[in-house]
């Protein structure tokens, strides 16, 4: 994938009217910034910008994404906050939040895509 491709990213701005909204063509990148180089992204249609990684569990972690991911593939297996803590090599507390914010986008995404459910006709299913 083109290290600038911006099709899976949207506008984080709610004020915008594209907000939300993937692939409109609206973002560039501004800026790169931190040592791992993120992109900070431009919206064309309300002049914002925001870091690639805001409304993700990612946002504002200073941790490798990696070490990320690993976290919260021991929190999904059933691994305890300080044994997950031990064996990933960070503070409990961040595995705490983590897992809250984890927790959170996976809400959000879920009530999201339910909206777009097909509504329940009670029929057989097939």
């Amino acid at each position: 994938m083109d290290t600038d491709d911006l099709s899976r990213f949207c506008c984080q701005n709610t004020d915008c009217p594209d907000h939300g909204i993937r692939g409109r063509g609206n973002l560039t990148v501004c800026a790169r910034y931190g040592p791992h180089q993120r992109r900070l992204l431009y919206c064309k249609t309300c002049k914002a910008r925001f870091s690639e990684r805001k409304g993700t569990p990612l946002f504002d972690t200073r941790l490798p994404e990696a070490k990320v991911v690993e976290v919260l593939a021991h929190i999904a297996e059933g691994c305890g906050v300080r044994k997950t803590g031990r064996l990933v090599g960070v503070n409990k507390d961040t595995v705490v939040r983590l897992s809250l914010l984890a927790g959170q986008h996976a809400q959000q995404l879920h009530d999201k895509l339910v909206a777009f459910s097909p509504e329940d006709t009670g029929g057989p299913v097939r």
